[in-house]
């Protein structure tokens, strides 16, 4: 009897793609993945030589315009040239130390923020009482013996991280009340929740800027003007709150509503309920979503110059028009933007799969 259980036992045998190829059965382990596998890798190395040859190799990295134009590759002398104005724009010459230590105020802040352990209360009172004033007085001045600088002279990388930072960090709360007003019992609440999500979210963000640029100054009064990048980062933070309300609004939908009943039994109120059991829960599941929107907006600040303000993006575009070098560098400008751009929004991804452990999300 054994013996014949034994012998109709079933065998099991491992798949010989996977035994012959181990991780790569899925690239190797037919003809057809093969050849797929072998033609990417060969595109890619093409691809890698090429670019790697004219970032390097054929580049000049010393010399002038003239030196340039003699090579077939990357002329960095013209990034060397023109960082300045690339990264700090029309902002006065002598006085771009200033958007300098902005920019790294902003950034020690930004990281500290993210530590975990600083979270609290003082943590966003420093911002609003010291941080924020500060940030707004080194680059505007009229103050501790500082020149004033027009916010039209603002620009380059500073004023990109400004519109960004500051506008996504308006945009949250906002977008959270936005969800919670839209998931109200209140029918009046939830019909102008809903009707400001659904009208911003079908226009596009240059639009918003375009009618807070030139619609906006129609309904002042007369003689009553708005600061031009006032008028862009409130269009910014409103654009922003529509999109974060909705993404909100899929986490607390994803929240059992036994959290919910849970909280009333204890005896809390609807706001206690809110802010000590659900919004922590909802605002953790969403985290990989909240941050693929900040990445966005980020580099779509560039869209600030159709209301005149020149972003980083944009200052390397005028860097490029310069007739000494036009003709000359075409991508070099592109390939340092891009360059900045994939560092910070890297960053950004990083620091989202660090909160997802942090909150036990996702595991290692």
């Amino acid at each position: 009897m054994a013996d014949t259980q034994t012998l109709s036992a079933p065998v099991l045998r491992p798949a010989a793609p996977a035994r012959r190829f181990g991780l790569l059965a899925p690239y190797f382990g037919t003809p057809a993945n093969s050849l797929v596998s072998l033609l990417s890798i060969a595109f890619i190395f093409l691809g890698a030589k090429l670019a790697f040859g004219w970032l390097f190799i054929d580049a000049v990295f010393h010399g002038d315009a003239a030196d340039c134009k003699a090579s077939s590759g990357a002329c960095w002398p013209f990034v060397a040239e023109k960082l300045r104005y690339m990264v700090f724009g029309f902002y006065p010459f002598e006085e771009q130390w200033r958007p300098l230590v902005t920019l790294l105020v902003l950034l020690a802040s930004c990281l500290v923020s993210m530590m975990p352990r600083f979270w609290s209360r003082a943590l966003l009172c420093a911002w609003v009482i010291a941080i924020l004033p500060l940030l707004y007085v080194l680059m505007a001045g009229g103050f501790f013996g500082l020149s004033d600088v027009p916010t039209t002279k603002w620009g380059g990388l500073p004023l990109s991280f400004m519109l960004s930072f500051v506008g996504l960090a308006c945009a949250l709360p906002l977008g959270i009340g936005l969800a919670l007003a839209r998931a109200s019992s209140l029918p009046a609440i939830r019909v102008l929740a809903v009707g400001f999500i659904e009208i911003v979210r079908g226009v596009p963000l240059i639009s918003i800027l375009f009618m807070a640029t030139v619609m906006l100054p129609l309904f002042m009064p007369a003689g009553v003007t708005v600061d031009k990048l006032l008028r862009a980062q409130v269009a910014i933070i409103l654009f922003a709150s529509a999109y974060i309300a909705e993404i909100v609004r899929g986490g607390l939908q994803d929240v059992p509503k036994g959290q919910f009943e849970a909280g009333y039994s204890l005896g809390l109120h609807y706001w206690q309920v809110m802010r000590k059991i659900v919004l922590p829960q909802a605002l953790k599941k969403v985290i990989p979503p909240m941050v693929g929107l900040f990445i966005g907006f980020f580099q779509d600040t560039t869209l600030v110059t159709i209301v005149g303000l020149l972003d980083f993006l944009d200052t390397v575009r005028s860097a490029l028009r310069d007739p000494e070098w036009q003709g000359i560098a075409v991508l070099e400008g592109y390939v340092f933007a891009a360059a900045v751009y994939f560092a910070f929004s890297a960053l950004m991804g990083i620091y989202s799969r660090f909160l997802e452990q942090h909150f036990r999300i996702t595991h290692a």
